[in-house]
This record gives structure tokens, C-alpha cells and sequence, in this order.
């Protein structure tokens, strides 16, 4: 893949494909044959009216199916008691392995290597601690510039456990001068230059700020080429687009489930070890759940892992974060990544027209994203220089919920399973509002 260019005004024409109407976004909604799903979610209210929720890459909405699946295991619980790990509709001893399949499909991955465990962080220290192992030749880390602040720590700490300084330790990949995304061919190249002294390629599977998906199969090949490991931060990606991690050949991926996963906030995270090192004895932070689950209560030293990504678990599964997590998952296995994908495209493409097709939009505001459906999911980050944050406030006011990041985009996300297109269409015209309020045009006024 070359460059990812951003949007280009005098080269975009949605005219044959989308109308900047209501009546044509609410002919959409009627078409639109995962409609029903959004009856599936809590929508929450700004002013006692539904606010336009575009925010699920940072928290995804409450399925209400969710409150249900908790309250099983609290009754579960009540009348079992510690029984409850080895009795009932489903024992505690292995939830955990009903994750197996629906995961195993939205990352790409054959069932034993994926397991739900901890949190998002924690599991990258875990991982880092088997797969990042320097040597005085081979001790950087390569990774994307202004990656997420909590993988930046992560390996920051890591380099420094391993006696490296992080300053002389980690690669950053910048986007070229004037220009927001990453280039592949760059990312390659810099891999390359450094291949003698790489340990590890770790990449956001889409990156939080621009919401670019980076080609995670050309990452993967160029680190194994170089001799180094690669894994992957899917905080981003899971549930939004489609992921291989296996063909791709990854060493490790981990992810979170509150985002698109709409599992709840802290809720239960994920990780992913290819099956090449399934047996392997890579050396690791063990646990009593990592032991062989055959002679696991058999309580001796010596640890023995499960045989894949397994092995890598510490303790026993948070119950009460798992049960959201499986009834979220449910309603993706119903309504299936490829509907949601192709839903995804047509519901952020006419978000990206409605910003593209109006005179005061389009003089205000930049598209950071990249305009390759391909290369995007459901986010677009809008760049709106000295304005931004005073036109967020008004957005917000007015019943828009969207995510600001420093230091002046807005980040808005229409998720195929809960966003219709009229919650587009409507977005676009409190942001020409909340614009000529700012600029003292107008003031905003009710829809």
C-alpha cells in the first residue's frame, strides 16, 4: 500500500450515492437490514431526548441483554455458593471457555489461541514479558508515534526492567511532515533499518487518534523478516474490522472489551497467542489458571502451562465481567462481522459525505482520517484548529455525544449496531450549528 491521503474536497463526489436529507437517511434506516439491532441497546439522554451516541470507540452502550446475564450469576451465586464453580448451567471452573469461538472469529484465531483474561494492560506486560526478551544486539521496540499513552508506558517500563534506557530503546514511526497518517511503506522501511538490533514490533491495530488501520499483515511480515516479534494492540480494532491474526502469523495480540465490544466499562480484556508457541516454554509471569488443567488441584510446584494462549492466564475468571462480555458477544454472533463491516462503510461513508457536502463543514473542518474505507473503521477524526473544543462543548449541549482529544480533534464514531442514519444526518447539522455559534454566526437552535 503507498499513502493514505486524507480527504481532498475537489476530488469527492457522494452526489450519486448519498442526499444530505433527512428523508433519504431515514430511507436508509428502513433499508438497512441490522436496524433492529438498535433496540438491542440502552440509548442514553441528553435533555430527556435520545442523544446521538457516536462515543462506542471509547465506551460502547449497555446491551440489555446484560443486566440479565449478570443477575444469573448473582443468583448463581447466592444459591451455590462455592458449588457454583463446578454446578449449575455454567460452571465457574470454565466459563471462560465459552469465549473461545466468538473471539477465535472476530480476531482471526483458532480456539486455543485466544483466552479472556484481565485487563488490556496488564495483559500486554504479560506478553511483553515472554516476547520482548533483549539481548545487547537486539533490544528495541519499534512502534507507531502517539500511540496510545498506556502502550507507551507499557514498553517505556519494560526497556527499563530489561536495564535499557527507553529514550535509546524504543523506534517511533511518525507520519510524514503534513501529513496525519502513517505510511506503510514507511513503517516497513523503518523496520528494516533496524533490523539488526529489533526485538519487537508492536503496532495499534487502528490507531486511537486518526482512526487508521494500519496493515497489520505487511507489519507482521516485515518484523518476522527482520528477525523480530511482532504483536498487536486491538483496543481499536476488535469488533470493528476484520482481523486474521493467525494467517498473519502474529506472535500476540491483546485487546480490550468495552469499546466496540460494548462489554461493559473495565470489563473483562483478551489475548491472542499464534500456535507456533503453544507448547512453547517461553518464559513467563505464571499463575495457578495457567497450570495443566488436568492436575491442576493436584496443587505441586513445578509449573506446568496449558497448552496455547492458556498458559498464560494467572487466576480464575472475573464471573461478573464475563457475564456482559457473553451477552455482547452473543449479538455479534448473531448479527455477524461481515454485515456489521459492510454496514460500518455505508454508515462512515455518508458521515464523511454530510461533513464533505456542506459549505460551512467543509471550511471548517479536515478529515484526518484516511478516505479508503479499507483503511478506516467506524471512527472519523475531525480537525477543527483554534474552534474545536469550544464547538465540542456545543455538539455536546446540543445531544451529540463524541470523544475531544488534545489537541483539537473531535473523534466521532457511527457503530453499525446501535447508530442509524438519521443519528448522522442529525450530527451534521448540530455541527454547522455549534460552529456558527462559536463564530457568531447564530446561535444554535433546536432539531
Amino acid at each position: 500500500m503507498a499513502s493514505l491521503p486524507t480527504h481532498d474536497f475537489c476530488t469527492y463526489n457522494f452526489s450519486m450515492t448519498y442526499e444530505n436529507s433527512l428523508s433519504f437517511a431515514r430511507q436508509l434506516d428502513a433499508e438497512d437490514p441490522l436496524r433492529e439491532f438498535r433496540s438491542r441497546f440502552f440509548i442514553p439522554e441528553v435533555e430527556g431526548k435520545e442523544a446521538i451516541y457516536l462515543c462506542g470507540n471509547s465506551l460502547g452502550l449497555q446491551p440489555k441483554s446484560a443486566r440479565d446475564a449478570v443477575e444469573r450469576e448473582l443468583e448463581h451465586w447466592q444459591k451455590l455458593a462455592v458449588e457454583g464453580h463446578f454446578e449449575g448451567r455454567q460452571p465457574w471452573l470454565t466459563y471462560h471457555k465459552q469465549f473461545k469461538e466468538p473471539i477465535g472469529q472476530l480476531v482471526g484465531a483458532l480456539p486455543h489461541e485466544t483466552v479472556v483474561m484481565n485487563n488490556l494492560t496488564a495483559n500486554l506486560h504479560l506478553l511483553m514479558t515472554s516476547f520482548y526478551q533483549p539481548t545487547p544486539d537486539r533490544y528495541k521496540v519499534l512502534m507507531e508515534g502517539g500511540a496510545f499513552p498506556s502502550d507507551q508506558y507499557a514498553v517505556e517500563s519494560q526497556a527499563a526492567l530489561h536495564g535499557f534506557s527507553p529514550e535509546e530503546a524504543i523506534v517511533e514511526v511518525h507520519p510524514r511532515p503534513g501529513e496525519y497518517t502513517l505510511r506503510t511503506e514507511d513503517i516497513t522501511r523503518t523496520i528494516e533499518e533496524h533490523a539488526g538490533s529489533l526485538a519487537l514490533v508492536l503496532f495499534g491495530g487502528i490507531n486511537y487518534y486518526t482512526g487508521q488501520v494500519f496493515d497489520m499483515e505487511a507489519i507482521a511480515k516485515a518484523a518476522h523478516r527482520a528477525g523480530a516479534r511482532v504483536g498487536f494492540d486491538l483496543a481499536h480494532a476488535i469488533g470493528n474490522v476484520p482481523v486474521h491474526l493467525h494467517d498473519w502469523e502474529a506472535d500476540f495480540a491483546v485487546w480490550c472489551s468495552y469499546k466496540y465490544l460494548n462489554s461493559g466499562p473495565g470489563g473483562v480484556a483478551g489475548a491472542f497467542v499464534h500456535e507456533k508457541h503453544a507448547d512453547s516454554r517461553l518464559p513467563r509471569l505464571a499463575g495457578w489458571w495457567g497450570y495443566d488443567e488436568e492436575s491442576r488441584f493436584q496443587m505441586q510446584k513445578g509449573f506446568r502451562p496449558m497448552y496455547g494462549a492458556d498458559g498464560w492466564q494467572l487466576s480464575n475468571g472475573p464471573i461478573l465481567l464475563m457475564a456482559p462480555h457473553q451477552a455482547a458477544l452473543a449479538i455479534f454472533q448473531e448479527a455477524g462481522m461481515e454485515n456489521l463491516r459492510a454496514k460500518s462503510k455505508k454508515l462512515t461513508g455518508y458521515l464523511e459525505f454530510i461533513l464533505t457536502s456542506g459549505s460551512l463543514l467543509k471550511e471548517y473542518i479536515q478529515i484526518i482520517t484516511p478516505a479508503q474505507p479499507e483503511w478506516r473503521g467506524c471512527q472519523l477524526s475531525l480537525l477543527l484548529p483554534r474552534i474545536g473544543k469550544k464547538v465540542f462543548e456545543q455538539i455536546s449541549k446540543a445531544g451529540v455525544t463524541g470523544d475531544w482529544r488534545e489537541p483539537d480533534v473531535i473523534r466521532l464514531s457511527p457503530i453499525p449496531l446501535y447508530n442509524s442514519f438519521e443519528d448522522v444526518f442529525r450530527c451534521g447539522q448540530i455541527l454547522s450549528q455549534g460552529i456558527r455559534a462559536v463564530e457568531g454566526e447564530g446561535t444554535s437552535h433546536e432539531i
